[in-house]
């Protein structure tokens, strides 16, 4: 199986890229093959087109597996096995994002969790387990948000993602309002508790007395 041009250069940028996110070489190089395929392919086809030994593909392919990316389907009057990548991009993204998530920031979770938990010895101890604190709130913040983004279906996913800094513009918006909301309550309120001014009592005129002749 003969890759064009176009497909080539995707799957070498692919092996490269996957590198630097934790995955191996020759793994990203197959899943963008799947990826770009028209149809599921066998192990067989799939180390033709790569240049790759069998045993390196199956490795690959079990690692995709186990991240679950790829699906295995049989054809009729074939005992082997063809793979494809799943259809939907989003599902896609939310499995890459959801076994990173499981792999690599779940454990690092449970460890600054567990760092919470014991005594610090000495004045730098309890230094670093406050910036340890600081840091175990602000992955749960975001692993919290990423969940809660997780559960959206797809289309309200994609609004969402497309309002862009119109988010913050709103965000803005809003706090301005609370502020002015805020400022005019205070003042109402500063106004009320001034009690109200006693009416002026005039003192009543003295009548002049007849003088004595």
């Amino acid at each position: 199986m003969q890759l064009s041009p176009l497909v080539q250069r995707f799957v070498l940028h692919f092996g490269e890229m996957g590198s630097r996110w934790g995955i191996n070489r020759t793994v990203g190089q197959i899943y963008a093959l799947l990826f770009t395929a028209s149809r599921p392919l066998n192990a067989d086809e799939i180390a033709e087109s790569l240049g790759f030994s069998r045993s390196n593909v199956s490795i690959g392919l079990k690692e995709l597996e186990s991240w679950n990316l790829v699906k295995l389907s049989h054809q009729p009057g074939d005992r082997r096995e063809y793979f494809s990548a799943p259809d939907d991009v989003w599902a896609i993204f939310r499995t890459l994002a959801e076994e990173r998530r499981r792999r690599e920031i779940d454990p690092t979770l449970s460890m600054l969790r567990e760092v919470q938990l014991e005594a610090p010895s000495s004045a730098e101890d309890r230094h670093a387990q406050a910036r340890m604190k600081e840091m175990y709130g602000l992955i749960l913040l975001v692993t919290t948000w990423f969940g809660d983004m997780q559960k959206l279906d797809v289309a309200t996913l994609e609004k969402l993602m497309r309002l862009g800094s119109r988010v913050t513009k709103l965000l803005d918006v809003k706090d301005r309002l609370a502020s002015a909301i805020g400022m005019g309550g205070e003042k109402a309120g500063a106004h009320a508790a001034k009690p109200a001014a006693k009416p002026a009592t005039k003192t009543p005129a003295k009548t002049a007395r007849p003088r004595k002749e």
